[in-house]
């Protein structure tokens, strides 16, 4: 059974549960949980991270913690009882981990591996929290180390400051908004130092200033290296000041034996020492380590016999030194012991031993020796800071291991009171000694002992170095051979204070003999006493003593025998007469040095501080003596302050009235003295003095009397400097009076205490005279009162022990009342008078509710003045910190009601002026502490304060203004930012302190200027605010952590929506006055509804209904409303705001509302185009703000940009948006569009001089100068995108407008520029892009896209493959739909996309300009492709039952026409469908066409050869004749012939009779055609080639045969066989369906441009198709079998349509679709679709019957690039000649390829079989074994054949266009060759489209011929011809007008094409117009119109008719 937990309520989880029982609770180790039953073994309760799921979990799987349970039952809480900062790791901890892997992610690694340490080191100091193991010290310190990270972290990862204090998280409840802000900026610096914060809090005025922080060298000898000497060894260190050229510490010693180890065993590893007490100013002195190496041992090291070896002296040996400065940086980074090497050098003359130092650092090389690289000392060093105690604390471990603390050489910085200290320093510095009648000089050793009075040696003072112990003598070191001996050494006399009086020094000099015996002999001694007679001691100073003679029998036993004697030279003047008959006799010539420093706290060596302890000696002299104390040393005072203050207060007591003022000046001399920082720790010893050693009972009398004396005294004297200092010790001055009263009222039971009373009155009013007089013209008097302010507030604590704090308050008011106002003072004493006010605040009295009532007006009255003048603004800014937080502190506990209200009063107006001035000079951290001072008075008041407040205006104007200045104060909070944005707990409490202010100040605003008296500025700054305040990031909790928010909205609710109340309610309030705020405040509010929060949105969106109401009751409409909110709609959706549920919340509200109302209508119509525009405005934001495609953003902006043109008629948002799209187009380069896009704006615009403002980048300017600038541009971006037609009209606009003006130089410029774009058309390469058309199906399409269908305009070089990849890749989770059909309603409706793509042919608007005779094919090759708006594809399919037999009867076509909504190129790509129509292609009609555009494309082919526009190589002519006639022969166009001329097919299509009649026709004009080709054929054909063109004449003669069953009399048709003509001869061109001029409008893929682009087919009727079937993108098997697609493509690539130009299909056949067996073809070969992708494999690809011998070159072709990509030096070899014959084994394999296989036509071999033609010469270009050329498609290459002009038809070269041959056809081996010859001219080619141009050329096929037929004229009547032949300009010779000069040897001419009737039907759809030269515009149009057809029709009668008259 489950119950309730008792104990168990909160517990850890130690291993993960996943739950796998029923209501389970999936749990994650490390979790936290609260647990609320239990049940054998298991609890039941909720993970804390998902406090709403409940579930049961495993009891043992919990580690249980201690916890608070708070309300228990039902909805208890319950808080983990740890330490907080444990928690605080904890959730931290779990906070970063998730953001530490997002930076893995995101790649900022370094911050990843720091981060992560950091992680580590926070576990590390949770567990040792944890584990309780450690001291309080140790508690702090990992504290301190834990918040250091803590904060380090979370700056870094971006998250919230921590404020603390000590390491503990505030309550922003408990303290003021201004110790909030304190601790924000100081945790804020403590994370920048990486350092902790002590106290978090700044410390107060008056507090004491920091002590200096010493320094330590911990000093460690690891080892002594040397191996040479092999004697013992001291090494003693020691610190040297460079600079100074002196030591300044004591010597550490370290005794080493001759191995180099310590000579005590005991000392290994403990060779340590620290020294200590060094100030930052001598961290920054040159120092060095210095070590001198002395050598224990024989007298020279290398030489036994000098000296015995028993005898043993001390011997100089080395040096070594280490500069500190070099080191010190990387031992304060490093924080603990780093080893360095000290290498050792020896003297090289031991004289200059005592500088061997100096000349080591000065590198004076000379003096020195270097060692060998072995030997060296190897120390440690560690820098530490703190006093001792700290460092002991700290360091423990270094203490443990025997360390020697080695002092400063004197007194630190710092001289702590308890620290008893004599030592005496005394150095050996040098000596004078005579030879002594030897030879040699000496080797002397002096010997040192410290004797007392008494003539006993005392035990152990001397000292050698710290780290050994004491002796009682002192051996010098030997200097060989020296007279005059130099030592330099330091000995330290640590002598004891008692025995210091008395004692005496005596040095003792011996000769050490090197001989044999080597005995010490005594020469002589000196000596010196420690103290004067006077008491003093030894100066410090270079003492010289005098030498006494004496030998080794001399007794020292009788001390008293020297002590009589003089020592030195002043003692020897000090007493003359001495007996020259004393035993020993003074030697005049020898002298010995040495010198002294004490450091001594109980000695003295003044003579004037002994003269005042002992003032009882000199009574005469007290007043010299109390006057000389000033020129005492302050080390010397304070060493003796307690003696001397008694004294001081005795000779007081003894004649107050004649001592008295000297005794004061000398006490304040004292007091002063200790100010000073380096006796500031003595301070305490002054107050124990006071409190417990003072007893001047009756001094206080004389104190006062002085000191009131001294203030008197301010207004006369002239210097004041005793007065300053009297005021500086004030403090002190009345701890005495006070003490000294408390004294004296204790012995005499509180007698005089009104005279006392009355006396201190007194004096307080001497301190106000003081302060009161005008400093302004006298500086001495301004110090003095500096001075007294600065001492004042230290006295407030003596006073309150003899008064109550009212009475100290009150003499604190009148004195602080009685400084002059800030008006009438400098500044200097500006901030002295305010520093002494915030030490007032600071003070102890300012803590009691009671002083401060009687305090606080005047402080707030003195900061009131300051900060009406804007003066000293941060002084007072902490001052009204310090009273905001005592007051918060004390309003915890009692009632502070009276002095908020005081505050309010006061400052609640100025503190509001001065923010408002401080934010105007955005002085940040001014701002952010009196921001904090308001909000700390706000945050005070409540109602009645807020009441009081309100009522105290006088009158509304007040109010108003107040009101203005509050909001403006708020609305600047929100807008600056002056909290940083990590600062969340104070910008969440600076939320809350507004929202409860507004909510207080918005009654008034209501109550005093809604109806009469409404005023539009204070509401407006209302709104502004609260608009202000929802939208503040800091409030956006949808963006943060769900922990987090949930505690922001545990502690403050969701104040968003507490202000949306609030404004809503005040909106309402409003009444009539809401007009005003329209349109105002609809942007605003709009914002507002932006917020992502539900309730916010709907308090808020039914505003908009009120707007429109409003409106609408006033205008009748509501405009403004409308145009307001679809402008600011727009920036602010683009700005990230608002979202779908946002448009569809806004809907659903409004339309509610607006329902009910009258002009519903309207309304709704509004609100629905808004939610449109939403929906487009959201669209187009997702697209910008991801990584969208080009494509998709520049869709979108159209999309947006065309409903603000046509939906909501917006001109300024709309032209907004064309910049944008205009921007877009120059970035990807689509400059012809970015032209178009900004055309639109220019067609805005007029030629005005209507002035424009300044708008978007444009100038205030003209409407005519922007639209003269915009054209300018838009023809510059026409140019860059090499669009010249479109820019021509342009510059004829400007120019027509510089002319109306004049403006010729400008108009030069325009008319230059348009003449170059004419060359451009003419001379520069374009390229033809193709057209895809795309569908977008599926909702998960952008909206803009969804469901629709647009055709693209690709780009250069695109085919549909790379488009297919692009569209896929741009929308990666769409899928390819594999059929052209229309997609169903299922695919439309569902949640994905489906991409549909397939290309089209444009059909051009400009047919005119392509049927014009003498348009160059540049001119056309632009028309075909630029202003298209309509497309076609087509789609094969079987109508009824297939015929096996001959398929070709039952195959229709599907054609689809789309139509766009615009013409492309335009402001965009690709543009939607508009319009689609569907028209179906009978069999018959379809063979028409594919008939006829062989014709036409023969007749092209044929009249360039005859116009000799083609030269020397014939091959492609041969190819063409090849592929027509062998196909016709086998079955080519017997095909048709079996399925149209049949019987059985005329009885059942009665209405196809004229077309079958058409067909017939068409036949026998190939007939006619083929003939004259033969017959230019025989003319150009190489001799080598003569048996295929034998072989071609053959066929021919079997074609006409297997024509003449139907045709009777076509023989004779044909010059080639026959000398016949036909009576229609000369009509053939006339009466053609498709006239030449309509031939020169095919697309780039047609048979007529097959001359410019290269491209040609070896096929029986054509190589190409007019089918689009291929067109679909086919991503599935290709083994499609017997589907009319593929026959469709067999038959439409063998005829392209005529009249549908430009769907011929680019890849080549080996990877189009297999072709089943019976699937029937009219084609040799196959041109399969470019745009058909296929998967199958490269094996299904072409045919299975393909002989063997020829599928090597099959498969080499599969490995070929398409032609696109191959150069044209790869296709056609350099081998070629220039005659264009081949090389012979070119020739060989040609012969070996075509000439061995018997031409094969039959309809059911496969497509790959067919093709042998096409597979031989691709093989004959790229020899085999030959890998494809890597080179990029089209580049220009130097071909190896002279330049060979183009054709007629196109003049432009290979690279220009689209160019269907180089993307592969199947017939590429002739494409290949035609593109080599004809595609690559490098020059311009020559003028050859006139008959004139044709040179006579004689051809003959037969003896027997008749007159030859006129040449092909490719007009519409003969008379056009004859008209144009007229016109020309230049002939080849002349001739009457009208008549054909006839050339026997002339080619014969095409035969005339019969005359027949078009379909209407097919005329009409395909808008193909065929009209006269004469009615043709010349003009650049958009459109061609569609006028019937009829009139053309009778006009080609007459002339048919007109032509067989002739005949």
């Amino acid at each position: 059974m489950w119950t309730p937990t008792e104990e168990e309520k909160y517990g850890v989880v130690i291993c993960s549960f996943r739950g796998s029982v029923p209501q389970g609770l999936v749990l994650e180790i490390g979790e936290t949980v609260q647990i609320l039953e239990k049940c054998e073994g298991w609890y039941r309760g909720v993970s804390t991270k998902k406090p709403n799921v409940k579930g049961i979990f495993p009891a043992n799987y919990i580690h249980l913690k201690k916890a608070i349970v708070s309300n228990r039952g039902q909805y208890e809480t319950v808080v983990p009882l740890e330490d907080s900062i444990v928690t605080e790791v904890t959730a931290t901890l779990q906070e970063w981990a998730s953001l530490w892997k997002q930076l893995y992610v995101k790649h900022k690694v370094d911050l990843f591996y720091k981060l992560r340490h950091v992680m580590n080191e926070l576990i590390d100091l949770r567990r040792q929290l944890l584990s309780g193991h450690l001291t309080q010290d140790q508690v702090r310190e990992v504290k301190r180390h834990i918040t250091v990270r803590l904060d380090w972290g979370n700056e870094h990862l971006g998250l919230d400051l921590v404020p603390r204090k000590d390491f503990e998280v505030v309550d922003s409840d408990q303290i003021s908004v201004s110790d909030l802000y304190k601790m924000h900026l100081s945790s804020r610096q403590s994370v920048q130092q990486s350092t902790s914060q002590v106290d978090t809090m700044r410390p107060r005025h008056g507090e004491t200033c920091r002590m200096p922080v010493p320094h330590h060298f911990f000093l460690s000898l690891k080892s002594f290296t040397y191996n040479t000497i092999g004697e013992d060894t001291d090494v003693f260190f020691s610190l040297y000041d460079m600079r100074e050229g002196k030591q300044i510490s004591e010597r550490f010693l370290v005794r080493l034996n001759k191995n180099g180890g310590p000579r005590n065993p005991e000392k290994i590893e403990r060779m340590c020492a620290l020294f200590t007490d060094l100030s930052s100013k001598d961290m920054k002195r040159d120092l060095y380590i210095v070590a001198h190496v002395i050598r224990i041992g024989r007298m020279l090291l290398n030489d036994s016999k000098k000296g015995p070896a028993h005898l043993h002296y001390r011997r100089p040996y080395g040096c070594a030194v280490l500069s500190i400065l070099d080191v010190l940086q990387s031992l304060t980074e490093l924080k603990e012991e780093k080893d360095f090497v000290l290498k050792v050098y020896t003297c090289n003359n031991e004289s200059e031993w005592s500088q061997i130092h100096e000349n080591i650092i000065r590198k004076s090389s000379a003096k020195y020796s270097a060692p060998s690289a072995s030997h060296g000392l190897i120390i440690s060093l560690q820098l530490l800071r703190g006093d001792m105690e700290q460092i002991r604390r700290e360091n423990p471990m270094i203490f443990n291991r025997g360390l020697a603390i080695t002092r400063k050489l004197g007194f630190p910085d710092v001289i702590m009171p308890g620290d008893i200290r004599n030592d005496l320093y005394l150095t050996l510095e040098k000596g004078d000694f005579e030879r002594g009648g030897k030879s040699v000089q000496k080797n002397i050793e002096v010997t040192m002992y410290v004797l007392y009075a008494d003539g006993e040696i005392l035990k152990d003072c001397i000292s050698l170095g710290s780290g050994e112990p004491n002796r009682s003598s002192y051996h010098s070191f030997v200097l060989y051979h020296s007279n005059s001996p130099r030592w330099g050494e330091i000995i330290k006399l640590p002598i004891p204070i008692d025995r210091f009086r008395g004692s005496h020094l005596r040095f003792e000099f011996r000769h050490c003999s090197t001989k044999d015996k080597g005995e010490k002999k005594l020469f002589g001694f000196a000596f010196s006493p420690l103290m004067r007679d006077d008491g003093t001691t030894l100066s410090d100073d270079i003492h010289e003593l005098y030498v006494y003679k004496c030998d080794e029998n001399s007794t020292f036993n009788n001390h008293a025998l020297y002590l009589g004697l003089p020592c030195c030279k002043e003692d020897y003047n000090g007493c003359p007469n001495i007996p020259s008959s004393l035993i020993f006799q003074r030697s005049t010539k020898e002298s010995f040095f040495i010198s002294t420093q004490l450091s001594s706290t109980k000695l003295t060596q003044n003579v004037d501080l002994l003269a005042l302890l002992k003032w009882k000696a000199f009574p005469d002299r007290i007043m010299d003596i109390l006057g000389r104390l000033r020129h005492v040393s302050g080390e010397e005072i304070v060493k003796f302050l307690q003696d001397i203050l008694d004294t001081l207060f005795v000779i007081l007591d003894d004649n107050t009235e004649k001592y008295g003022l000297l005794v004061f000046q000398s006490l304040v001399f004292i007091i002063n003295l200790l100010r000073d920082i380096k006796y500031f720790h003595f301070r305490p010893v002054m107050d124990t003095y006071i409190q417990k050693h003072f007893a001047g009972a009756l001094a206080y009398k004389e104190l006062i009397r002085c000191l009131k004396w001294y203030m008197d005294c301010s207004a006369e004297l002239i210097r004041q400097d005793h007065i300053q200092e009297a005021m500086r010790a004030l403090e002190y001055l009345f701890k005495f009076i006070v003490q000294s009263r408390i004294l004296y009222s204790r012995a005499t039971c509180g007698m005089e205490e009104e005279q006392f009373r009355s006396s201190i009155q007194e004096l307080f009013q001497s301190i106000r005279f003081v302060l009161s007089l005008d400093s302004r013209n006298s500086e001495t008097l301004l110090f003095t009162q500096a001075a007294l302010l600065n001492s004042f507030p230290t006295i407030f604590d003596e006073l309150l022990q003899m008064f109550t704090v009212q009475e100290v308050a009150e003499f604190v008011r009148g004195t602080l009342g009685s400084m002059p106002s800030t008006v009438h003072i400098g500044q200097s004493m500006d901030v002295v008078k305010l520093q002494s006010i915030a030490r007032t605040v600071d003070s102890r009295l300012f803590s009691f509710s009671e002083s401060r009532r009687i305090l606080l007006p005047v402080v707030l009255h003195h900061i009131h003045l300051h900060l009406r003048q804007q003066k000293e603004l941060l002084i007072c800014s902490g001052i009204l910190g310090s009273i905001f937080s005592i007051v918060k502190t004390s309003s915890l506990e009692a009632d502070v009601m009276e002095e908020v209200e005081m505050m309010v009063e006061s400052l609640l107006d100025v503190l509001l002026q001065t923010l408002l001035t401080i934010m105007s000079k955005s002085h940040a951290q001014e701002a952010g502490e009196y921001v904090s001072c308001l909000l700390s008075l706000l945050r005070q008041m409540c109602d009645t304060h807020y009441q009081h407040l309100l009522d105290n205006f006088q009158s509304k104007d007040e109010l108003k203004e107040f009101l203005l200045k509050i909001f403006c104060v708020f609305r600047n909070l929100m807008k600056m930012s002056v909290f940083p944005r990590d600062w969340m707990v104070m910008r969440l409490l600076t939320s809350n302190i507004i929202v409860t202010t507004v909510q207080y100040l918005s009654s008034a605003l209501h109550k005093n200027f809604t109806e009469t008296d409404f005023d539009f500025k204070v509401w407006n700054s209302y709104f502004s605010l609260a608009v202000l305040f929802i939208n503040q990031p800091s409030l956006q909790l949808e963006i943060i952590t769900s922990a987090k928010r949930k505690k922001i909205l545990d502690k403050y609710g969701d104040m968003r929506v507490m202000m949306a109340y609030e404004l809503f309610s005040m909106w309402q309030n409003l009444g009539e006055h809401k007009i005003h705020f329209i349109p105002g405040m609809i942007g605003p509010f709009l914002g507002v509804t932006l917020v992502p929060q539900p309730e916010v949105r709907n308090i808020m969106i039914p505003i908009f209904h009120d707007m429109m109401d409003w409106e609408q009751r006033k205008n009748g409409n509501f405009k403004q409303v409308e145009a307001e909110l679809i402008d600011k709609l727009d920036s602010m959706v683009s700005e990230g705001k608002g979202d779908e549920s946002y448009r569809e919340l806004f809907g659903l509200l409004l339309l509610e509302k607006v329902e009910q109302e009258t002009w519903r209508e309207t309304g709704i119509s509004f609100v629905t185009s808004v939610t449109r525009l939403m929906e487009r405005l959201l669209d187009y934001r997702d697209c910008m703000k991801g990584e969208e495609t080009e494509n998709k953003k520049i869709g979108c902006t159209v999309n947006l940009m065309n409903f603000y043109k046509s939906e909501i008629n917006k001109e300024e948002m709309y032209i907004r948006y064309i910049h944008k799209l205009c921007d877009m187009h120059l970035q990807a380069e689509n400059y012809t569009e970015a032209a178009f896009t900004l055309l639109l704006y220019c067609e805005l615009l007029q030629w005005e001089e209507r002035p424009l403002r300044e708008f978007l980048h444009y100038p205030a300017q003209t409407e005519w100068q922007r639209k003269e600038g915009l054209c300018r541009k838009i023809i510059h971006y026409f140019n860059k995108g090499k669009s010249w037609e479109f820019g021509i009209p342009l510059c004829r606009e400007l120019a027509c407008q510089y002319e109306s003006l004049y403006d010729y130089q400008s108009l030069s410029w325009i008319r230059k520029m348009e003449a170059s774009y004419y060359d451009n058309i003419m001379e520069q390469q374009r390229l033809e892009p193709e057209f895809f058309r795309v569908g977008f199906y599926g909702r998960k399409f952008p909206f803009f896209l969804r469901n629709k269908e647009y055709v693209c305009r690709g780009h250069d070089y695109e085919r549909l493959e790379a488009f297919q990849q692009r569209m896929l890749s741009e929308f990666p989770q769409a899928v390819a739909m594999q059929h052209p059909n229309h997609p169903d309603d299922a695919i439309l409706q569902c949640d994905a996309q489906y991409l549909q793509i397939y290309a089209v042919t444009p059909i051009p608007d400009y047919v005119d300009v392509l049927q014009m005779d003498r348009v160059p094919d540049r001119v056309k090759s632009f028309y075909r492709v630029n202003n298209v708006r309509k497309f076609r594809y087509d789609r094969p399919f079987h109508k009824g039952p297939k015929d096996k037999e001959n398929e070709f009867k039952s195959l229709w076509i599907e054609r689809t026409t789309l139509t766009l909504t615009h013409s492309l190129p335009g402001i965009s790509r690709w543009f939607e469908v508009e319009r689609r129509e569907l028209v179906e292609v009978s069999p018959l009609e379809n063979a028409i066409q594919v008939v006829e555009n062989k014709n036409q494309e023969l007749r092209a082919l044929i009249s360039q050869y005859q116009h000799k526009q083609v030269q020397g190589n014939i091959n492609l002519l041969s190819m063409c004749l090849n592929g027509v006639i062998d196909a016709a022969v086998n079955g080519g166009i017997a095909r048709y012939q079996e399925a149209f001329f049949d019987k059985d097919y005329i009885t059942k299509h009665p209405g196809d009779a004229e077309k079958i009649t058409q067909l017939k026709e068409l036949m026998q004009e190939q007939v006619h055609v083929l003939g004259v080709g033969l017959a230019v054929h025989e003319k150009f054909v190489h001799p080598e080639m003569r048996p295929l063109h034998k072989k071609l004449i053959d066929q021919f003669q079997m074609m006409r045969a297997s024509l003449y069953h139907e045709f009777p009399g076509l023989d004779k048709l044909s010059p080639a066989c026959s000398g016949s003509s036909t009576p229609r001869g000369n009509v053939l061109a006339s009466h053609s369906p498709m006239s030449p001029e309509s031939i020169k409008m095919t697309h780039r893929h047609s048979p007529m441009n097959l001359m410019g682009t290269g491209r040609h087919s070896s096929s029986s009727l054509s190589s190409h198709a007019s089918s689009e079937a291929g067109n679909v993108v086919m991503l599935g098997d290709s083994s499609m079998g017997e589907a009319p697609e593929d026959l469709y493509h067999h038959m439409q690539l063998a005829y392209p349509n005529p009249r549908y130009q430009g769907s011929v299909t680019n890849v080549s056949v080996l990877s189009s679709s297999q072709a089943s067996p019976s699937s029937s073809s009219l084609s040799s070969t196959h041109s399969a679709p470019s745009q058909m992708i296929t998967s199958a494999p490269s094996s299904a690809r072409g045919s299975p019957s393909l002989p063997d011998k020829y599928r090597h070159a099959r498969e080499m072709m599969l490995l070929l690039p398409t032609h696109r990509d191959r150069p044209s030096s790869a296709m056609y070899p350099a081998a070629i000649l220039e005659n264009g014959q081949l090389p012979n084994f070119q020739r060989a394999l040609f012969q070996q390829v075509v000439g061995s296989c018997k031409p094969c036509s039959d309809p059911n071999l496969s497509v790959a079989e067919k093709g042998h033609y096409s597979l031989h010469f691709d093989a004959f270009h790229h020899p085999l074994g030959d890998t494809p050329p890597a080179l990029p498609a089209r580049t220009l290459r130097k071909s190896p054949l002279h330049p060979i002009p183009a054709s007629p038809t196109s003049p432009q070269s290979g690279l220009d266009g689209s160019n269907s041959t180089l993307s592969g056809s199947a017939s590429s081996g002739v494409s290949s060759l035609s593109e080599s010859n004809f595609g690559h001219s490098s020059e311009a080619p020559p003028r050859t489209d006139t008959m004139d141009s044709m040179p006579s050329q004689a051809w003959n096929a037969d003896e027997d011929l008749e007159p030859p037929y006129l040449p092909v004229h490719y007009s519409l009547s003969e008379s056009a011809v004859l008209d144009s032949i007229k016109a020309q300009p230049c002939r080849s010779h002349s001739a009457p007008g009208c008549v054909i000069p006839q050339d026997p040897m002339d080619p014969p001419a095409l035969p005339p094409k019969p005359y027949h009737s078009r379909l209407p039907a097919l005329e009409h759809e395909e808008g193909v117009l065929l009209r006269d030269d004469a009615d043709r515009p010349r003009g650049l149009h958009r459109k061609a119109s569609l006028p019937p057809g009829s009139a053309k029709e009778e006009q080609a009668r007459l002339a048919w008719e007109h032509g067989r008259g002739e005949q």
